[in-house]
């Protein structure tokens, strides 16, 4: 099977609406492999050539889920194919500031609500910064610590580099009791984590 047979087979499943199929909810017949690799950079390649239609992309992202066992695999109601992802399958590539309303109190007073940051990711994902959403560091391929955050159906976003440096430029440092620093930035209440400085790092 390729991509173009993928999206044949779901019809309007795939590209109607705004709503993401359901892929969550879909139990097929597990079918092989396809040669397809999510490069680490974004590209998509299908036998060793890129993809060179985005809608086509976009339409295969959104049938992509994790299984439990960590592999990647496009998912339609009749069958799955297992892909390969040589980090994260997604990029976030930009980001903006929410500010929040205020919330009453039981004593009817307003009282202020952190400020959420929301990344856009290649692919148009929109995921605030709060809660169980939040920025994570895994090792990337290449042995370097970089954030990720999750995105939907067991997915991941890596920032882009140049969203990395856009948000290190003003990012706060926690110092720890081991005497390492922490870079990251609030939102949703929550400290966001962009990276790591160990003891012998720091600059005294």
């Amino acid at each position: 099977m390729n991509p173009a047979a993928i999206l044949t087979q779901l019809g309007d499943k795939a590209t109607s609406g705004k709503a993401l199929p359901p892929v969550d909810q879909w139990h097929p017949a597990h079918c092989g492999e396809m040669d397809l690799v999510i490069c680490a950079d974004g590209r998509w390649m299908h036998e060793g050539t890129p993809i060179g239609r985005a809608r086509l992309v976009h339409m295969l992202s959104r049938v992509l889920r994790r299984e439990p066992d960590g592999s990647y695999c496009l998912v339609t109601p009749a069958e799955k194919v297992t892909i390969q992802v040589e980090d994260r399958p997604f990029l976030a590539v930009d980001c903006s500031r929410v500010e929040s309303d205020s919330a009453p109190t039981e004593l009817g007073q307003a009282e202020p609500q952190p400020d959420v940051w929301q990344l856009v990711t290649d692919q148009g994902d929109v995921v605030r910064l709060e809660g169980e959403n939040c920025l994570t560091l895994s090792e990337t391929p290449d042995g370097l610590w970089l954030p990720e955050v999750p995105v939907r159906f067991g997915l991941a976003a890596r920032l882009h580099r140049n969203l990395y440096y856009r948000l290190l430029e003003s990012a706060e440092t926690h110092e720890q009791e081991d005497g390492s620093l922490t870079l990251g930035f609030m939102s949703g209440g929550r400290f966001q984590i962009l990276g790591q400085l160990a003891a012998d790092e720091v600059e005294v």
